[in-house]
């Protein structure tokens, strides 16, 4: 298990991030990219973890399901100590985003301020299950468009963590992310992080002000094909699963 003390300690890796950045990236694109943030032997001891059984609660074959080809592996609780307090301190920062994202698109719904407080929803829904993972993809392999709904209660940010060095460590396996405005061709983002870096992106929609007021475009990421080497990431999602 990756060490349950960090140094420098998530929280303040998280505070020393531009949040004013971040937030303009994701209301104009739909997604920022973080400069390094995980440490090359924290991105490490995330990989060692994926052949273990203990650690997570499901492990899921793309090709089965259509998904693509790869295969992923959801954490069970309690997470990692690097995960858990990523997903919850990092929460803190994004949840203000996503309630200006509702209120200005004249959704009812407001986050909590903090983490615990959104799984408690998550949990009165019948929503229990933990949702962050890691990916696993070998040459050849790629991941469809998709979106992380796992249910009612849905988290409208995400972030995805870079375990793996392009060029070194694989070729190809781009982050794909493709947005759908109404009435118009869809748009693609390509974007090749390095190692430890992460990108916070849109679960499923974000607004986007038009001459009438906001409106909603849609959007679902995936990855390339991966042409060479072994690619791991992973996925930080706030909302607990069915």
């Amino acid at each position: 298990m990756p060490a349950t003390i960090l140094e420098p300690a998530i929280s303040d890796r998280l505070a020393q991030l531009d949040w004013n950045t971040i937030r303009a990236s994701l209301c104009e694109l739909g997604y920022a990219l973080t400069s390094a943030f995980l440490t090359p032997q924290e991105c490490v001891e995330l990989i060692r973890l994926y052949p273990s059984n203990s650690a997570f609660r499901s492990h899921i074959i793309m090709a089965r399901y259509r998904f693509g080809r790869g295969d992923y592996k959801y954490f069970q609780y309690p997470l990692p100590p690097l995960v858990q307090q990523l997903r919850e301190h990092s929460y803190a920062y994004l949840a203000p985003i996503a309630n200006e994202w509702n209120a200005v698109l004249g959704a009812r719904d407001v986050f909590p301020a903090k983490h615990a407080n959104l799984l408690a929803i998550c949990q009165n829904k019948g929503q229990n299950r933990a949702t962050p993972l890691l990916l696993h993809y070998d040459a050849g392999d790629f991941n469809c468009l998709h979106q992380d709904l796992y249910g009612e209660v849905a988290f409208p940010l995400q972030l995805t963590c870079f375990l793996s060095q392009p060029e070194r460590d694989y070729e190809g396996g781009e982050f794909v992310l493709v947005e759908q405005q109404p009435r118009a061709q869809s748009q693609a983002e390509v974007i090749l992080p390095e190692q430890g870096e992460m990108v916070i992106f849109a679960t499923r929609s974000r607004p986007v002000k038009g001459s009438r007021g906001y409106y909603r475009v849609n959007l679902r990421h995936g990855v390339s094909r991966v042409r060479r080497g072994t690619r791991f990431t992973l996925g930080v999602i706030y909302h607990d699963a069915e």
